[in-house]
């Protein structure tokens, strides 16, 4: 228990104000996350803020850290599912969920200007997405190149997550992110998944994603055989 004759420390404060301002984002909406309401529900004079995160926007950038990071943490771990497939459908249904939640703060991540930590946030959550898709490539699962597996389900995920929290929740849709998953999936996806599975291309990828594990190659050598393999998978995509 903290003693209440010692003065709170900064980054005692800090989160202080991070946790007051998300709450306010979340309740009422970026418009009720001014440096007065902040600073009077927090108990803090107004000039603490601009001397914490420079001035408004510097608050809203730490919120939208925060939030994300508290977002990353949720994540399980990439192998934890048998498999792969259904790990990264729990990746999608973990994207989807947070954003119903917190559609404030989901619009503030994607369309505010972030702190270089904020930014270091959202490229662990992305590397994590990165990973879930290799696990799937190496199952000889995968049916495109890694990167456009990747940046297909980062799209179509925020997309959903964008046109569902504009919907009104009473006529919400939510079918929609079960037909835009089955869209992915047959787009990137080999077996039951699709009807005209390139044969050449997923063994490429299959390969070239286990390249890592081929000791029996220099350096050098892995390198050229992942251009190989890179230059199959690209031509039947």
């Amino acid at each position: 228990m903290s003693d209440p004759g010692v003065p709170p420390s900064r980054d005692a404060v800090r989160a202080r104000l991070v946790d007051v301002a998300a709450g306010l984002l979340a309740a009422q909406g970026p418009e009720a996350v001014t440096t007065r309401s902040v600073a009077l529900a927090a108990g803090v004079q107004a000039p603490t803020i601009y001397r914490l995160f420079g001035d408004k926007n510097g608050l809203l950038e730490a919120v939208a850290e925060s939030g994300f990071a508290d977002y990353v943490a949720q994540k399980h771990p990439v192998d934890a599912d048998d498999d792969p497939v259904e790990g990264l459908r729990a990746g999608w249904n973990l994207h989807i969920g947070f954003g119903l939640a917190n559609p404030a703060l989901f619009r503030l991540i994607h369309t505010g200007m972030l702190t270089p930590d904020g930014r270091s946030a959202i490229e662990a959550g992305a590397d994590v997405l990165r990973q879930r898709v290799t696990r799937v490539a190496r199952a000889g699962r995968l049916r495109v190149p890694e990167r456009r597996a990747v940046d297909l389900i980062h799209a179509a995920g925020t997309g959903v997550v964008f046109a569902l929290i504009e919907q009104p929740p009473d006529t919400r849709d939510e079918s929609l992110s079960d037909l835009a998953w089955e869209g992915v999936c047959a787009t990137i996806l080999t077996g039951g998944h699709t009807t005209a599975p390139a044969v050449p291309a997923t063994a490429a990828l299959t390969l070239r994603a286990a390249l890592p594990d081929l000791a029996m190659f220099t350096p050098h050598e892995r390198a050229l055989f992942g251009d190989w393999l890179g230059r199959v998978a690209d031509a039947e995509a």
